[in-house]
């Protein structure tokens, strides 16, 4: 890197990282040579914020000079945990972390492992309260309250954080319960709305934030690039020391202050690294595929719901398989957790961008009139009751409109994601889900027995076999549609909760051919 052309002057005869490291508390720079320097009094012990989402906008390089270090005994605070290979994945390879606090396992099958296997504490929140909690303490809002989590293991504790080192699976630690206050939603109509449950949630801060950016300029000013910003803004404004590791330094004057995402006031230091592009999950259009009929009719099916004019957020699996179907005449935009709105069909072959994904960290393209944000501004969409549908997967739905579709517990840990923010958001939810396990066993139960996502929060339950209506508050279930073939008796057979019949039970309805020639999302994964 040429710090003359960065700073402006030629440095003293001394080496260009004891310039950076000690005008540090000068004020003259905040440039660092390189990661390892830029890292180098982390120590054992840290609380450290990781900024990222899947493997896009990762600080690889920072994290790889924690990993040289030695660093270990550290807490890690991230929405996501990469995969076993790349990203956070290489702290667990060396075991350098003992405590991580987040939202979503993902694909990480060492993490899983070491967390069941009593190796490490595991504290999982909301992505949406997560994100929160890192803004409110860059804000200096010690706490906050939340409908997220009402009357789930985040409000009520019993959450499994560690486990036996023996292999027995006994839950050794569980999550403390959150105190709860009454409140009438901010943008309802105060005279008519009532009050609801609300749980508090207090501030996150870190002692060093490490966060990833595509461009920034001496003083520390940050730009970042499409769905690559996530939650980096956030996690830049709430560590004691923030590092930034960029694709390239700008001299001076070169980012226009309207450009500017994060005011350089936020961050200590920065280091330009080797830009590191990684697709996590590389998804593809105009590629033929066979899709299980099941799902099609699923989505097919789901697809009817959406109105003209929707803001959309699309979960993953099923769910993402419904923006194939909307009808032409239906205009949507669809918004993803990880800070888009306006998301397009899967690209093609040789125009895909690590740097742009959906929530499922699918390769996706922009439409016209979308846009980039932080993942916090986009939990506050989601939470501000401004998108009007929801769609999800579940393992289970009770006759209330329960579900639960994140954990079980000693067995299989991926973590809430946003769909806690998701579904007690106050938009209409939608669960789109096989009828029976792969055991044959109904999914529709009169009570959840999994950890619930969200307490009396869905809608709709649209299966391979027929569609429910929840009726309202939570009064049980009520048959609208049987697909080809079905009849009332087979689908009580296979319905565990009890349901009433619509007078005008009608066949399962389905959309036409899909809009776009897209890749099936369980057979497009590419994990580098």
């Amino acid at each position: 890197m040429n710090l003359v052309k960065i700073l402006g002057h030629a440095p003293p005869k001394r080496t260009a990282a004891l310039v950076a490291l000690r005008c540090i508390s000068s004020g003259r720079s905040k440039v660092f040579e390189t990661a390892d320097e830029a890292v180098a009094d982390i120590s054992s012990g840290s609380r450290l914020l990781v900024g990222g989402f899947g493997l896009s906008g990762v600080p690889e390089n920072l994290i790889s000079g924690i990993v040289k270090k030695g660093s270990d005994d550290l807490h890690v605070v991230s929405s996501n945990v990469g995969t076993a290979e790349r990203g956070l994945g290489l702290l667990f390879q060396t075991k350098q972390i003992s405590k991580v606090t987040g939202a979503y396992v993902g694909e990480n099958d060492l993490f899983e492992s070491q967390f069941l296997n009593g190796e490490i504490d595991v504290e999982l929140m909301p992505m949406g309260t997560l994100a929160e909690k890192m803004r409110a303490a860059g804000a200096g809002i010690p706490a906050f309250f939340t409908r997220t989590g009402v009357g789930t293991l985040v409000q009520h504790g019993g959450m499994p954080e560690r486990y036996a080192p023996d292999g027995s699976r006994t839950v050794l630690k569980t999550s403390a319960p959150r105190m709860a206050g009454l409140f009438k939603p901010p943008l309802a109509d105060r005279a008519s709305s009532k009050a609801s449950e609300y749980i508090l949630e207090e501030a996150l801060s870190g002692d060093f934030a490490l966060v990833k950016a595509w461009k920034a300029d001496p003083e520390g000013n940050l730009v970042y690039r499409k769905t690559a910003r996530n939650h980096n803004p956030a996690i830049a404004t709430a560590g004691r020391i923030t590092i930034a590791e960029v694709e390239e330094i700008v001299p001076l004057g070169s980012l226009a202050p309207d450009e500017i995402h994060t005011p350089g006031i936020y961050v200590q230091r920065v280091v330009q690294g080797e830009r590191i592009g990684v697709i996590e999950r590389l998804t593809l259009s105009g590629k033929k595929f066979d899709i299980d009929p099941a799902r099609e009719r699923i989505a097919r099916r789901a697809a009817l719901e959406l109105s003209d004019g929707d803001y959309v957020n699309l979960g993953i699996g099923i769910p993402t398989l419904v923006s194939n179907y909307v009808p032409e005449s239906v205009h949507i935009t669809l918004q993803s957790e990880n800070g888009m709105l306006g998301v397009g069909p899967f690209p093609k072959a040789g125009d895909e961008d690590c740097d742009l994904i959906n929530a499922g960290k699918q390769t996706v393209t922009e439409r016209d009139g979308a846009s980039f944000f932080s993942a916090d501004q986009s939990f506050a969409m989601i939470r501000g009751a401004h998108c009007q549908v929801t769609i999800l997967g579940s393992m289970q739905v009770a006759a209330n409109g329960d579900m639960a579709n994140y954990l079980i517990p000693g067995k299989l840990v991926k973590g809430m994601g946003g769909a806690m923010d998701l579904v007690a958001s106050g938009s209409r939810v939608v669960v789109t889900m096989e009828h029976c396990d792969k055991h044959g066993n109904s999914k529709i139960l009169p009570t959840c027995t999994l950890p619930l996502t969200g307490r009396m929060v869905v809608d709709m339950i649209v299966t391979e076999r027929a569609v429910f209506k929840v009726k309202p508050e939570g009064n049980g279930l009520l048959l609208v549609e049987v697909a080809e073939g079905e009849t009332i008796d087979s689908i009580r057979e296979c319905t565990e909760a009890n349901f009433e019949v619509a007078e005008a039970l009608q066949s399962m309805k389905r959309t036409g051919k899909p809009r776009h020639s897209m890749m099936d999302p369980t057979t497009a994964r590419l994990t580098v």
